[in-house]
């Protein structure tokens, strides 16, 4: 059986990222999933100073062992005025100086979705630029706008959404 991570770019306790990482999981077939949560990572703010009188802190190297360990990754992104939650760069930062293609070529289900109509957009495509320098190998992607609206009992609500979600979930299910 396979192995996925799905987790939030986010550390809100709430995360509508985090739900909507989760719902996406419980739809691939035939796979042990394994949430991360953020909070239980913390880090030191990253700084070139920290790191040589440091080093790279455990919980850096604990969340890419997560990523070198699995055959597939699904993360929603939150989106901060336009670009990563600051908790997310955070990590992304430390997880670089680690390892500069941090992301493995492991196939991932890009995501974001947000309180608005565009979903997270901005900072989706922002990661979709980035992430293959990185050793990202995006091989779908997903923008739930309108969370609120819908996204209701742990699910979408919106039937045309879902179904765009599950072409996504499909992509994602033959790369793993």
């Amino acid at each position: 059986m396979k192995n996925i991570i799905a987790f939030a770019g986010s550390n809100s306790k709430n995360s509508i990222n985090k739900q909507l990482a989760e719902y996406a999981a419980s739809l691939v077939n035939d796979v042990k999933v394994t949430v991360l949560d953020l909070n239980d990572f913390e880090l030191p703010l990253y700084g070139m100073d920290y790191e040589i009188e440091h080093g790279i802190p455990d919980n850096a190297n604990k969340f890419l062992d997560y990523i070198k360990s699995t055959d597939g990754i699904i993360l929603s992104l939150a989106e901060h005025n336009g670009v990563y939650s600051a908790v997310f760069k955070n990590l992304f930062d430390w997880m670089s100086r680690a390892d500069g293609k941090l992301w493995s070529e492991k196939p991932m289900l890009l995501m974001a979705t947000s309180p608005g109509a565009r979903g997270g957009a901005t900072v989706l495509e922002i990661a979709k630029g980035r992430f293959p320098f990185m050793g990202g190998n995006i091989v779908a992607d997903f923008s739930f706008p309108s969370f609120n609206a819908n996204f209701s009992e742990g699910k979408i609500s919106n039937k045309e959404l879902n179904n765009e979600l599950l072409k996504q979930i499909s992509v994602f299910e033959e790369t793993i």
